[in-house]
C-alpha cells in the first residue's frame, strides 16, 4: 500500500473505507510514545527501499525509533535478521550472502 509520502511499503495500512482515516505502519505496531507511529516517519523509514532491492523471505527486521538530539527529528533505524544463516544481517540492501548467491546466477 502507498504511504502517506508517496512510497509503496508492505508494512503500511491505511483503511480509508466509508471516510474513514486509519493509517498504521503494520511493522513498528502500537507503541506508545515516544516510540509511536506518525505518517512523518514514512519519508525516512529505510524499510521501503530494503524490500525493492532485497525479498529475501528469510530476513526480519526489527525497527527502532530515534531521536536526532541535534535537530530534534525522530527516523526509524532496522535491525535486520537472516533466520536462515541465524545471523544478523550487515548490510539489509544486499542481504546476508547465503540466502540467494550470486554464483549460481553468474555460472550460467
Amino acid at each position: 500500500m502507498r504511504t502517506p509520502s508517496g512510497i509503496e511499503c508492505a508494512y503500511f495500512y491505511g483503511n480509508y473505507f466509508r471516510g474513514k482515516s486509519d493509517e498504521e505502519c503494520r511493522l513498528i505496531g502500537k507503541q506508545k510514545a515516544p516510540n509511536n507511529w506518525t505518517p512523518d516517519l514514512c519519508l525516512t523509514c529505510p524499510i521501503p527501499g530494503i524490500l525493492r532491492a532485497n525479498a529475501c523471505k528469510n530476513m526480519s527486521f526489527t525497527p527502532k525509533i530515534s531521536k536526532n538530539w541535534f535537530l530534534g527529528k525522530r527516523h526509524v533505524t532496522i535491525a535486520s535478521y537472516c533466520s536462515k544463516s541465524n545471523s544478523i544481517v550487515k548490510s539489509p540492501h544486499v542481504g546476508c550472502g547465503m540466502c540467494h548467491p550470486f554464483g549460481e546466477i553468474l555460472d550460467d
